[in-house]
């Protein structure tokens, strides 16, 4: 007996501390084994005496620190709740006399509970429970690098938004604001109030359709505010919808500046005698004024309808407002080489129509390929300097058809023009030589062929003198015993003209040589022969 006692003694001692020693295992084990399950998650609470937070749990003053919108805790939490819960402010302003109120969030994408909202009036305080059915009673536990680099990325994304320059919204199926950065919020004067509490509902801004294709460009401002101009873009992200608001004042008033000055451009054109046509890179009519239909006789309805270049030019070519080509392919070749010529610079051309009229034609290129044309009546301008042409043509004949030699200087010196009769006499062409011909160049010729005179000093002082001057005459002797009258007499605008006519053709016609000028004394000319 003695021995079976001891023997289950023994045995009971064994079995009693295994299951201590189990116990302790189980126990150790246990908080390693929870870090792999769900722990209990406490609820989000908070109590409130009217906007002042009184007392939280640690997940609601969680919630509040990642609330950074609002200058206060009731702020923040408004910032949070509000756009979530439909009619919170409202409820809410109701809780004394309620009691309580229990609000559902709007649903979540993929069917997921929708978060609830349950406010109690206790004892004139508002206590304020918010519950996700998806995580209730259970928590989510995230290691802290983890954390940490989720935090760092929603402070970044915060930033962006808060500092991007557009503005930037979201609207839900019932085109209500649900989410705005901070510029838009600026914009729309929701941060306006003293406590720097987000003003909810959200005003909205932009009226957008829903079916808006690429960017929309509209004005916000109220009467007597300076309108700002925005380009809206709009994305669809399931029923909501994503928006954007870029500024486009300086677009705006720059398509202002353009327009403006396109349109005194066109005035400015329409003015103009010269005929204008701008083609651009496609060689398609883009710009043209009323002097092109005068000039070109082409229609307002076919210019209006934009034609190409080689289009135009067989309109002016059926229309005989352009030189008449020998053959098709010479004329389509000339005007390939007349684009060419003018998109590479500046190009003219001189038309003579078969009607007698002729036409200036300048091609100038312009950026970004495109090129323009002028075209200017040129008929008068060309008709009057024939007419110049012929007129001098006809006085020079009539001065080689005088026995006298002529020779017409400049109030420069400048020898301007002679007759056959001098070139005779002297041995000299000056319409061949080449080079200037000068008063004292000439003197140099007619001193060396003439016998010593001082009349050749008088001749220098003569054609260098500006004031009144009177016509005088003097006979010199040649080289060859030739006597010569030599005849000065001033023109106007400070030019003079020098005539020679020998003796015997000065009797023949029977005209006696005149006496000096007015300065000279007698026959003689005593201070110009102290020069001599």
């Amino acid at each position: 007996m003695l021995a079976l006692i001891i023997a289950a003694t023994s045995v009971g001692s064994a079995w009693v501390a295994l299951l201590l020693i189990s116990l302790r295992y189980e126990r150790s084990r246990a908080p390693g084994l929870a870090n792999f399950g769900h722990p209990t998650l406490e609820q989000a609470i908070f109590l409130f005496d009217n906007e002042l937070l009184l007392d939280a749990t640690q997940s609601a003053r969680a919630l509040l620190d990642a609330t950074p919108a609002g200058d206060n805790d009731w702020a923040r939490l408004s910032a949070f709740l509000a756009p979530r819960f439909e009619g919170f402010a409202t409820a809410l302003a109701g809780l004394a006399e309620a009691g309580r109120v229990e609000l559902s969030a709007r649903p979540r994408p993929e069917g997921e509970a929708a978060l609830r909202l349950i406010a109690e009036d206790v004892s004139g305080l508002a206590r304020l429970t918010l519950i996700d059915p998806e995580a209730e009673g259970r928590g989510v536990l995230v290691d802290g690098l983890s954390q940490s680099a989720l935090e760092d990325e929603l402070g970044q994304l915060r930033a962006v938004a808060d500092h991007a320059p557009v503005l930037a919204w979201r609207e839900d199926a019932a085109a209500a604001v649900i989410w705005a950065n901070r510029a838009y919020m600026l914009r729309a004067d929701a941060l306006e109030s003293e406590d720097g509490a987000l003003v909810w509902p959200l005003p909205r801004l932009f009226e957008t359709p829903a079916n808006a294709g690429g960017p929309r460009r509209l004005c916000l401002g109220a009467s007597g505010e300076k309108p700002g101009w925005y380009d809206v873009h709009r994305f669809a992200l399931g029923d909501d919808a994503l928006c954007f608001a870029v500024p486009a004042d300086s677009a705006v008033r720059a398509e202002r500046a353009l327009r403006d000055f396109v349109q005194t451009l066109t005035k400015t054109f329409a003015d103009l005698p010269i005929g204008l046509a701008i083609f651009d890179r496609q060689r398609q009519l883009q710009l043209f004024n009323p002097a092109l239909i005068d000039l070109t006789q082409l229609g307002a309805e076919f210019l209006s309808a934009r034609p190409t270049l080689y289009a135009l030019l067989d309109r002016l070519r059926e229309a005989r407002m352009m030189p008449e080509p020998k053959d098709y392919r010479s004329w389509r070749q000339r005007m390939t080489a007349l684009e060419q010529a003018a998109a590479a610079g500046h190009h003219v051309e001189t038309w003579s129509l078969p009607g007698g009229q002729t036409y200036r034609v300048t091609g100038r290129p312009h950026p970004d390929g495109a090129v323009a044309f002028l075209f200017e009546d040129i008929s008068s301008e060309v008709s009057l300097t024939r007419r110049f042409r012929a007129d001098l043509e006809l006085g020079q004949t009539v001065l080689d058809a005088m026995h006298e030699a002529v020779a017409v200087f400049l109030p420069s010196g400048d020898l301007a023009t002679s007759n056959a009769a001098y070139a005779r006499l002297w041995g000299v062409d000056p319409a061949a030589t080449l080079g200037r011909v000068t008063l004292l160049d000439s003197v140099r010729v007619w001193q060396a062929r003439a016998k010593t005179s001082a009349i050749w000093a008088d001749v220098r002082e003569f054609g260098s003198r500006i004031d009144a001057r009177a016509e005088w005459s003097k006979e010199v002797r040649l080289e060859d015993g030739q006597r010569l009258v030599c005849r000065f007499a001033p023109l106007p605008a400070g030019a003079m003209l020098a005539g020679f006519t020998p003796l015997a053709v000065e009797a023949a016609t029977r005209r006696p040589p005149k006496a000096g000028p007015s300065l000279l004394r007698g026959a003689e000319i005593p201070t110009l022969q102290g020069h001599a």
